[in-house]
């Protein structure tokens, strides 16, 4: 019998995008600021963006730490469009594991903008 991975994080769901995680790894991927930022911005486009638009003042590298931690999480994904790479959340996907968690969330970390 083949051995079933017990890490939700590395799980693929049939669409083929990664599952999202235990509400550990989602919390833990939105506990750094500057993830928040990032995914507080494409909240705010209600769609994707191009990586560059989604963070300031950090390394390309870096960056691309903070992004690889949200698919991880299953909280984002990459996609490609004309060449470009781009970021979209996954808000639905996140919604539908824990109902109101992304929206608090996100309503919270607008509220600490202001």
């Amino acid at each position: 019998m083949p051995a079933i991975a017990s890490d939700s994080a590395s799980s693929r769901e049939a669409t083929g995008h990664r599952a999202v995680g235990t509400i550990q790894d989602v919390l833990t991927a939105l506990s750094d600021p500057v993830r928040l930022e990032m995914v507080r911005r494409l909240s705010a486009a209600d769609g994707q963006l191009p990586c560059a638009a989604l963070y300031d003042g950090i390394s390309k590298s870096t960056a691309s730490h903070h992004f690889k931690v949200l698919l991880e999480a299953g909280v984002s994904e990459r996609v490609v469009e004309q060449g470009q790479a781009c970021q979209r959340l996954r808000s639905a996907a996140v919604e539908k594991r824990f109902p109101g968690l992304l929206d608090s969330v996100i309503s919270a970390a607008n509220i600490d903008r202001i």
